[in-house]
């Protein structure tokens, strides 16, 4: 248990930082460390997460950071992604779906370390108005990307920030920490569902989503204070590693399985 909370005091300083949630840290730890069954490590890992970004979003609202109109929007559309993604769960074991997955991981990363966007260029964020009206090109972009992560982060039991943020930073041009918060916002949201979702089903493990939880909810208030000292480049560079660890950590498991 001690373990554990330290571990969840680094993933939650980690994941708020980045904006990623953790779940693509907790979710090998619980499978290859505590021998859990995916829909164990996927159910206990939202459940963890939903702590991480709860106590985070706190923390960046406070500070003045999350684009609340794209956030619930977002978060609207992410909604019935995880609530698919935690059915097909109990039945989709696609190996080609894993690696294909990894590899818009890899290309991501790739685009996160060069510091490009597909919307704009590096220095052209969306202005207010894009950011504000539901008819805008780039809101009906994010709203159909959000969808998709929902599906994603309820299989692979990650929350979606891991994939969300580069989504946000890299397809629609939001400033980094606009994006890291706004997604921890999201996050807050859709792993709550997805959390109760397999709650209902028993894959649970109260006991180590406690003690972990007990570590990110200090872990993420740390994170968001450090976020305030360092320049949006670190965050990003942190995220594009973080986001090739997890593609090269998805492929390995394809190779092994």
């Amino acid at each position: 248990m001690v373990l554990l909370f330290i571990s969840g005091l680094g993933i939650g300083t980690l994941g708020t930082l980045i904006g990623a949630g953790g779940g693509w840290m907790i979710v090998p730890l619980l499978l290859f460390g505590l021998g859990f069954t995916p829909q164990q490590a996927v159910g206990t890992s939202l459940a963890v997460v939903f702590l991480n970004a709860l106590s985070g979003s706190i923390a960046y609202m406070i500070q003045g950071r999350v684009l609340y109109r794209m956030g619930v929007a977002f978060a609207v559309a992410t909604i019935p992604g995880a609530l698919l993604g935690a059915t097909l769960v109990q039945y989709l074991n696609s190996r080609w779906f894993t690696l294909l997955f990894a590899l818009l991981l890899l290309a991501l990363a790739g685009l996160l370390l060069r510091g490009q966007t597909i919307y704009g260029h590096a220095h052209r964020h969306p202005t207010p108005e894009e950011l504000g009206s539901l008819r805008s090109p780039i809101m009906r972009m994010g709203i159909l990307l959000s969808f998709l992560v929902g599906v994603i982060s309820s299989l692979f039991g990650i929350g979606g920030g891991i994939v969300h943020v580069p989504f946000l930073i890299v397809i629609l041009g939001i400033s980094v920490h606009s994006a890291t918060a706004t997604s921890h916002f999201v996050l807050a949201i859709t792993s709550l569902v997805g959390t109760l979702v397999f709650l209902r089903n028993g894959q649970v493990d109260l006991a180590v989503a406690a003690a972990m939880g007990v570590g990110v909810l200090l872990g993420a208030q740390a994170g968001a204070r450090l976020s305030l000292r360092m320049r949006s480049d670190p965050i990003r560079r942190l995220l594009a590693f973080a986001v090739l660890v997890f593609a090269v950590g998805l492929i390995l498991r394809h190779v092994i399985s």
